[in-house]
């Protein structure tokens, strides 16, 4: 299957601008994700900083950023600060927070008042259903179902996707991300699934370019090729 033959977008989730930049180049994403974790591996030492400069140079493409606060209240501030920043911008939302409250009540406010959210960190049907709920008809936004966490703990992320989809479908803009993408092959899951968005590491993008289109056969002469490269520099013999 050809990239240009895939219906469900492919966002890059990192944060570093350099990775950004070099995906756009190559056409092969539509959209950008990231979290406080991703920016605390790529040593972003200004939250603002790094937002504004990724929307300077990223106009035309969907760019996601998480509130930081833990009370509704907080949130709330630092969502309308977020969402001012670009008009490509959706805020990212967790579901619950730290001490597993819901945020049910600010996702319906936010949404009431415009905002583009992409609602994070969800694990179960019932929390798409309770955020699906909240979320006003008409205006964008994305709910992110680790799907990739749940294969982790030996959940079927399948039948999850597949209903959550369905439930995500009840509502006008509303759009469905599978998250926590493990493995290239998650990609052709989501698009067997008509999954709208998958967002996927660099590594796993790249991974993803330099085998689409291989046949298995290919893959096979690949591998043996790639066996008596390093046996050669080797330098190895057994008889």
């Amino acid at each position: 299957m050809e990239m240009t033959e895939l219906a469900t977008a492919i966002y890059s989730d990192g944060a570093s601008i350099d990775d950004m930049l070099e995906a756009l180049a190559k056409g092969t994403v539509s959209g950008f994700t990231t979290n406080p974790s991703l920016m605390k591996k790529s040593g972003v030492t200004s939250y603002t900083d790094f937002a504004s400069e990724v929307v300077r140079q990223i106009t035309d493409y969907p760019v996601s950023f998480e509130v930081f606060k833990d009370d509704l209240e907080g949130m709330r501030q630092e969502a309308l600060k977020i969402s001012s920043l670009g008009s490509n911008v959706y805020v990212k939302i967790p579901v619950i927070n730290s001490k597993g409250e819901s945020t049910a009540s600010l996702i319906k406010e936010l949404s009431q008042e415009g905002l583009k959210l992409n609602v994070t960190a969800i694990f179960t049907l019932e929390q798409v259903r309770e955020v699906v709920d909240h979320l006003t008809d008409g205006v964008d936004s994305i709910v992110s179902v680790f799907a990739g966490r749940l294969a982790d703990a030996g959940i079927d992320p399948i039948p999850v996707m597949k209903e959550a989809l369905a439930i995500c479908r009840e509502k006008k803009g509303c759009q469905l991300l599978w998250a926590s993408t493990r493995e290239v092959y998650n990609i052709y899951q989501a698009e067997q699934l008509g999954v709208d968005i998958i967002t996927c590491p660099p590594a796993v993008i790249k991974k993803y370019e330099q085998n689409k289109g291989k046949t298995a056969l290919e893959g096979s002469l690949e591998t043996v090729q790639g066996f008596m490269k390093d046996i050669k520099s080797l330098g190895f013999s057994i008889l």
